[in-house]
């Protein structure tokens, strides 16, 4: 099948970037990008844009060479539908907050309207492409709603998860290490694979593009986030036992880095992940397994969620703990509140768990994030639901200025590893805070030799 009309449903994380790209690197194609979010769509369209709803370093080039041209975003849905030949699902598939597998499965709600709202307007055969991080076999699942509920239109169902790292995405999508698609094995299926390899193949090289049955593909995302989280939280692990003992984890991690059977990626020692992907896969993990009786297997990856709540937990234990027992009215300054450098997403991120922590403790939390607004900080803490919107509001204040947010600030605690705070006027921020000035370094960024020359008492994690 030559493919010129792609759709994506959902404009998040996912979807808008890699159409983006496809469309950027596919002119022949068009690809409509569609959500029932009028104001996400909006922000798409918007002609600054500096605008567009997801910042990631150069994103906002390809959507401007690409925006017009063959890059659509749309809240038409069923018109996109109708038109498109591959049906990209890039929905939101949160852990479930009620009922059977509460806090651990998968929520599918919205993959499965998505499902049945391909089956009402479909007139003519789909490929249809499950780009969100779903359980093994979801697409069965689909099909089945599609097959049953359907005009008799044939569809044809792939897993193509994607491995994108948030702050890295673009160059993920351009570079990638490999796209990997699941289908069956059929005659029709393998035609459907061949369509999807046939899109990548303008920029992919064909050694990069893997090709599994749906299981396999499906199951490979969960594993491939669970084996980075599982990275984290060890050496996080060992940050704990390289404070008590006086070891450096730094030093210790550069060490083990350099075997070449362990290799140094994901070995830095942090107040714990966040994102949209680990936790959620990991549990995912977990409650397949239970359900299958694999209570071992699920026991074993549990244990890094564990891990990782643990570290939040201790970093604003330690806060509490040097501050004399006391945070209460005290001015604790977050540097950072999204997840990671060099995007805006804050899902997961360890700083709105430290900051409800804090909070708990009577703290006052001001906050400086270059990508982060107001609206989005506040509604972060108000989720977790801890105590109403209103003391949220009178506990945090959120600066544009970095040095407004540490004046006259009891402690710094330092949440994302933007670059930008290894070049601020230490001294400068010094001179305007209480003294003693305490740093608390959940990114081991700064230069924890040189902030003690200045005069402020230095944590790190892991020494």
């Amino acid at each position: 099948m030559g493919i010129t009309k792609i759709c994506c449903i959902g404009a998040g994380y996912v979807g808008g970037p890699t159409m983006a790209v496809i469309a950027q690197k596919c002119p022949h194609i068009q690809v409509t990008v569609v959500d029932l979010n009028e104001a996400r769509i909006a922000a798409w369209n918007d002609k600054d844009l500096s605008q567009i709803p997801i910042y990631e370093p150069g994103l906002d080039v390809i959507v401007g060479e690409a925006r017009g041209r063959n890059l659509f975003f749309s809240t038409d849905v069923d018109k996109a539908i109708d038109e498109a030949q591959i049906i990209f699902i890039s929905v939101n598939t949160p852990t479930k907050t009620y009922g059977k597998g509460k806090g651990m499965a998968a929520d599918l709600k919205y993959i499965e309207l998505c499902a049945r709202q391909i089956a009402r307007v479909a007139k003519d055969n789909k490929i249809v492409v499950e780009k969100s991080t779903l359980p093994v076999r979801t697409a069965e699942a689909i099909k089945s709603i599609l097959d049953n509920t359907g005009n008799g239109v044939q569809f044809q169902i792939l897993s193509n998860p994607e491995f994108l790292a948030e702050g890295t995405a673009v160059e993920d999508l351009l570079n990638p290490d490999r796209i990997l698609i699941g289908g069956d094995s059929t005659v029709e299926g393998q035609k459907a694979i061949q369509s999807l390899v046939n899109v990548y193949s303008n920029w992919v090289s064909d050694e990069k593009i893997l090709t599994t049955n749906v299981w396999s593909s499906e199951l490979s995302k969960l594993t491939a986030n669970a084996f980075l989280a599982q990275r984290i939280s060890s050496i996080n692990a060992m940050s704990e036992l390289c404070e008590k003992t006086g070891a450096d984890v730094s030093e210790v991690a550069k060490a083990i880095g350099m075997d070449s059977r362990i290799g140094s990626k994901f070995l830095k020692a942090s107040v714990g992940f966040g994102g949209s992907c680990f936790q959620k896969d990991i549990l995912n993990l977990v409650y397949i397994a239970k359900s299958y009786g694999l209570n071992e297997v699920a026991d074993y990856w549990e244990q890094v969620i564990i891990m990782n709540d643990h570290q939040k937990r201790r970093f604003s234990d330690k806060i509490v703990q040097t501050l004399y027992n006391t945070v209460s009215g005290k001015k604790i300054t977050f540097l950072g509140w999204a997840f990671k450098k060099d995007t805006n997403d804050t899902r997961e991120s360890a700083a709105i768990y430290v900051a409800d922590d804090l909070i708990n403790e009577h703290a006052n939390i001001a906050v400086y994030d270059p990508k982060v607004s107001t609206n989005k900080i506040i509604d972060d803490l108000n989720y977790l639901e801890t105590r109403t919107a209103e003391k949220n509001e009178n506990r945090i204040s959120c600066f544009t200025d970095p040095y407004q947010a540490c004046h006259n600030a009891h402690a710094i605690a330092v949440l994302t590893e933007w670059d930008e705070f290894k070049t601020f006027d230490w001294q400068k921020i010094y001179d305007a805070m209480q003294k003693p000035a305490f740093i608390f370094d959940g990114r081991n960024l700064l230069n924890g030799a040189e902030l003690k020359a200045i005069g402020f008492v230095y944590h790190g994690v892991g020494a």
